[in-house]
Order: C-alpha cells, then sequence, then structure tokens
C-alpha cells in the first residue's frame, strides 16, 4: 500500500482541512472567581467562539495543572500549520477581553505555524514542562 491510498486522518478528511484547536482551562483554578475575581468566566469561552467566527474548534479541558497562570488558554496549529513548523502555544493569564481578541484575530489569520501573534501575546507566551504538554497532545 502506497502513501497515497492511506486515508488523510480518521475521519478521512485532508490534513490542511483540520483547523486549529483553543483549549480554555476549566480546573481547579481557571475559571474560578476566587482565584481569579473580576473576571466574567463563563462568558470567556463562548466570546471566544463568536470572535473566532468558526475558524477553530473551542474546547474547554479540565485542569491542565498551571495553576499559577490561571487563566490559560492553548492554541494548537491546524493541520497546515503543524506542517508548516507550528507547535501548540500556552497562554497564560488570560483575563481580560482583549487578549481573547487578540488571539481570536491571531488563529484567524492562520494561528501557530502559519501566522505571526499579535507582538502583545508575547507577554501571556509560557512554556509548559514535557510531562504537562503531553497530557493535552493525548
Amino acid at each position: 500500500m502506497t502513501s497515497k491510498s492511506l486515508p488523510n486522518s480518521r475521519r478521512g478528511t485532508a490534513p490542511s482541512a483540520a483547523p486549529c484547536r483553543v483549549t480554555v482551562c476549566r480546573g481547579c483554578c481557571c475559571g474560578d472567581p476566587a482565584k481569579v475575581p473580576g473576571v466574567d468566566h463563563a462568558g470567556q469561552i463562548p466570546r471566544l467562539r463568536e470572535a473566532l467566527g468558526g475558524a477553530a474548534v473551542v474546547r474547554a479541558s479540565e485542569c491542565l495543572d498551571v495553576c499559577d497562570q490561571a487563566n490559560v488558554i492553548v492554541v494548537q496549529p491546524s493541520a497546515a500549520g503543524r506542517a508548516a513548523g507550528g507547535r501548540p502555544v500556552w497562554l497564560g493569564l488570560v483575563n481580560d477581553d482583549d487578549a481573547l481578541a487578540d488571539i481570536a484575530a491571531w488563529v484567524r489569520a492562520g494561528g501557530p505555524g502559519l501566522a505571526e501573534p499579535p507582538g502583545v501575546l508575547d507577554l501571556y507566551a509560557f512554556t509548559v514542562s514535557r510531562r504537562v504538554g503531553k497530557a493535552l497532545d493525548a
């Protein structure tokens, strides 16, 4: 069997069709008004989905084990972005709508591997341990 005859994914869609995924932590600390007061935690995910306009899949996750960075959002590259060298980008302290808008604009432009993030997102980006990172890829 040649590589041409292999399906491109479990769903049979082309890899380039797989969009970015945006994971919003909603574990023990992220999304908790006691840990991060003054944020409309319940409204973050719907506002992010609206701002993305279908450009990415948004999902909530249990604790991502980086509680000191609450609220955490991870932007995983699309299939095309990963093929271009993009890797998941972890963003912490995402506690305002301006940050959500910047994340959405970047993802709509292509996200990791395909578009440069707005410079302000450098202030939110952080590196996680391999153990934590692998847990999200599973």
